[in-house]
């Protein structure tokens, strides 16, 4: 369908549209109501097929596991960008440094001073049980004081049009490489859309990147040398690690590359000789990360290398033992955590959250699964959440054994009516679903990507974003 009538049927009752929603914003009316609007249904879908195909030739891929079997596939993406208005993105951005502020406070204390633990405002089992608390972080102050440089929050938006906090991600986020390739698609495949507008560019994330990794090298080092360690072509982001290090301009590297030798420097085997390395972004778990503390079956990682950190001559991004901070559970109580450290009120709030830990909350849950969204406080991709108001009697049923035998790893949420935007589906121009990760990169200072990927869940009427569960992404204008 052409003109003015593309975006007609793109709301869903009670849900905000980020198109319709921000309808007086002038680049929107500019750029969507206007522009893209006379967009014909047929050049939409050439021009989508034309990216779908661009993206399996540069193998913009990602990997999905079935038992034993792996398949690559190319993420789908909506040609049809989401807006963000200058205004909601200043609100946005000041919310995730905050955020981030506040994490890197509150690791650095649970591994040092612990006073809030002490003070009871959060409970010290749900951080001293966490199976991603590690007691080798102990009395350990990463290069720069940095604990979590690469950050992942996930936002959504309520009905009101109010962004809210879904979690954090500060162990190892992924996506950043879609939010670049969308924009270089979108840039090739719409060259007439994007003329003149004024949209905050995304393509220097990489020098970004490395000027704050380089930031955060050992103190004594003029010039860092940084590499990005890879578990290798089968791990399902390994696309992202090529891009990231390319876009960098620093070498790839596997395990097998590195050695730390007896004065605990790490170095880099190159046909040229041994080169130390200062700075580490390593794309592998905590568990694979160095043999001689952690799996010592790990062929991944490199032994010596929390020594080499221990010893000031290392840092590595993001550090070990990160992955408390993104626990689920802990995530409920950010709110305290900002207060505490930050003596602030938070700029963007989270999702009202069940702690299943909590007996009376836990009840609470328990009656009210059909209405609850239920989720593992360790997992990530989407797996293990239970949507209550969609899920079967069964579905519901199960879940509620899962709470009851093991509560301390269950939290639960209200099904917020996440925001939508105008989708290009086999049906036509279509609402679907969405959420939003900016990435923040954070180094003597935080930097945000303006935008962020943009997560989409293709399926009608579905909430679930994540790639793993059939989602897909557009690109994100945050419009000057």
């Amino acid at each position: 369908m052409a003109g003015p009538g593309l975006f007609d049927d793109c709301s869903l009752p009670d849900t905000f549209c980020e198109v319709a929603g921000r309808r007086s914003d002038p680049e929107v009316q500019r750029l969507f109501l206007r522009r893209l609007a006379r967009q014909s249904r047929t050049v939409l879908d050439r021009r989508k097929a034309r990216t779908e195909e661009e993206m399996y030739n540069l193998g913009i891929t990602f990997t999905l596991y079935f038992g034993e079997e792996t398949v690559d596939r190319v993420l789908p993406f909506d040609v049809i960008p989401r807006p963000i208005t200058a205004r909601d993105w200043s609100a946005l951005e000041r919310g995730v440094v905050q955020r981030i502020t506040a994490l890197n406070a509150f690791l650095h204390d649970i591994y040092h001073d612990r006073n809030i633990l002490k003070d009871g405002v959060v409970p010290a089992d749900l951080i001293l049980e966490n199976p991603y608390y590690l007691e080798e972080m102990v009395g350990v102050t990463p290069p720069g004081g940095v604990y979590t440089h690469i950050c992942g929050t996930d936002m959504i938006r309520d009905a009101d049009g109010s962004f809210l906090v879904l979690e954090d991600n500060c162990r190892t986020p992924s996506g950043v490489s879609y939010v670049i390739e969308n924009r270089h698609l979108m840039m090739r495949s719409f060259p007439d859309l994007m003329e003149n507008a004024r949209v905050r560019p995304v393509s220097d994330y990489g020098l970004r990147l490395r000027e704050k990794l380089a930031e955060c090298a050992p103190a004594q080092v003029q010039d860092p040398s940084i590499v990005l360690l890879t578990p290798g072509v089968f791990n399902s982001a390994y696309f992202e690690h090529v891009f990231l290090a390319r876009e960098m301009g620093v070498p790839l590297v596997e395990g097998r590359d590195l050695f730390v030798d007896e004065n605990d420097e790490v170095f880099m085997r190159t046909v040229c000789g041994p080169e130390p390395v200062h700075v580490i972004y390593r794309r592998i778990d905590d568990a694979f990360l160095d043999p001689e503390v952690f799996r010592e079956d790990s062929a991944l990682g490199v032994a010596g290398l929390m020594r080499a950190m221990k010893a000031g001559k290392l840092a590595i991004a993001n550090a070990p033992g990160t992955g408390v901070a993104d626990d689920k559970a802990v995530y409920a109580y950010m709110p305290d955590i900002i207060r505490y450290y930050l003596s602030e009120e938070p700029v963007v709030s989270n999702v009202k959250t069940y702690v299943c830990r909590r007996p009376e909350e836990c009840a609470y849950v328990l009656d009210h699964l059909d209405e609850l969204v239920v989720k593992p406080v360790g997992e990530s991709g989407g797996y293990g959440i239970v949507v209550g108001p969609k899920a079967t009697r069964a579905e519901r049923e199960a879940i509620g054994k899962a709470v009851k035998r093991n509560p301390a790893n269950y939290i639960a949420q209200p099904m917020i009516s996440l925001s939508t935007a105008p989708t290009l589906t086999r049906e036509g121009v279509a609402p679907r679903h969405v959420d939003l990760r900016p990435f923040a990169v954070t180094g003597k200072d935080t930097f945000v990507l303006p935008g962020g990927l943009t997560r989409v869940a293709m399926k009608k009427g579905s909430i679930i974003v994540n790639s793993s569960q059939g989602g897909g992404s557009k690109d994100t204008w945050v419009l000057s």
